[in-house]
């Protein structure tokens, strides 16, 4: 993807955030190998780094799964949830065809369609980092006020890693 692309979804996600009324502090951190690291790097623990992860729904749409960092997704309770039998992580260029944004970049904010978003319920109360829609980039923002301005539903949709 050209470096214009990358700045471009880096805009996406400043505007739509703005369009929200939603405070946002995008820091630039140096490149990480693992969501350890990247803690790390950001001096957090990798439980307040939040994975936005692209779920393809059964009748083919999308929505978004807020994960913390220290937790997984729990299928059998996102179906259960939901409603539906299937449900799967898309391939790499199906998430980026869907979102705008390449993995380890994947935010709600910005998302070139507005899916539905479901959060975890570990992730309410507290400042956490996402992705930014560019490499190199995070964000912090308060999760209730995130959770809140995406109208997401939240519920208990992961288990320990």
């Amino acid at each position: 993807m050209a470096e214009g692309a990358h700045t471009q979804g880096r805009e996406r996600f400043l505007a739509d955030a703005a369009s929200r009324g939603l405070e946002v502090q995008l820091v630039e951190r140096l490149a990480a190998n693992s969501l350890e690291e990247a803690a790390r790097i950001l001096g957090i623990q990798p439980a307040d780094i939040v994975k936005s992860l692209v779920v393809k729904h059964q009748d083919g749409t999308f929505l978004f799964a807020l994960i913390p960092g220290d937790r997984q997704i729990s299928w059998p309770k996102l179906r259960s949830l939901l409603g539906v039998n299937r449900l799967s992580m898309p391939p790499a260029d199906v998430a980026l065809e869907a979102t705008g944004y390449e993995r380890g970049t994947i935010t709600p904010l910005g998302s070139t369609t507005a899916w539905p978003v479901y959060a975890d319920v570990a992730i309410a109360g507290r400042q956490i980092s996402m992705g930014a829609g560019q490499r190199g980039y995070s964000a912090f923002v308060d999760a209730d006020a995130l959770t809140t301005a995406l109208g997401a539903m939240v519920a208990d949709i992961s288990d320990p890693m």
